[in-house]
């Protein structure tokens, strides 16, 4: 059985979307990030409101895939660059409301990411050695993880 520990909980925001329209791989969209924060009992810190994207690719099942880079700055001054890939799909009714930013209980969509750190910080180099997954929900102004440590 996989067991994990809580390691935060983030909250990004995202202003603008760039939509791309359809390419020879799906319908392709850019996201800004511009900023966010992200608290834990280990770590806490603001996204960095630049450079920060995710580059969304709408498959023809209807799968959004999700690759998404951030640096995040801890609340001691410590940066870790963040990477993740992610899913995102449930049935069209619910989908729909989720790309209108309509509110949607997010245990009515699948919403999942496996992100990956980097940093130089000796205070946080734990994370260079971890594998960490997560859960999403999307709100009106952008996404939010509950992060997970794989134990």
């Amino acid at each position: 059985m996989i067991q994990t520990r809580h390691l935060f909980s983030i909250k990004l925001t995202v202003p603008n979307i760039i939509d791309l329209g359809q390419t020879p791989l799906g319908g392709r969209k850019i996201a800004q990030v511009s900023g966010g924060e992200f608290s834990g009992d280990r770590i806490r810190g603001s996204v960095v409101n630049a450079p920060g994207g995710d580059w969304l690719l709408m498959r023809s099942d209807q799968v959004l895939t999700l690759e998404v880079r951030l640096t995040l700055k801890t609340d001691d001054g410590d940066y870790i660059y963040m990477s993740y890939r992610g899913l995102r799909h449930g049935p069209k009714e619910v989908m729909d409301k989720v790309n209108k930013g309509e509110p949607v209980d997010p245990s009515l969509y699948y919403f999942r990411m496996s992100p990956v750190f980097e940093t130089s910080s000796e205070k946080y180099a734990w994370l260079n050695r971890i594998i960490g997954v997560g859960t999403g929900r999307r709100e009106s102004t952008g996404p939010v993880y509950e992060v997970y440590e794989v134990l």
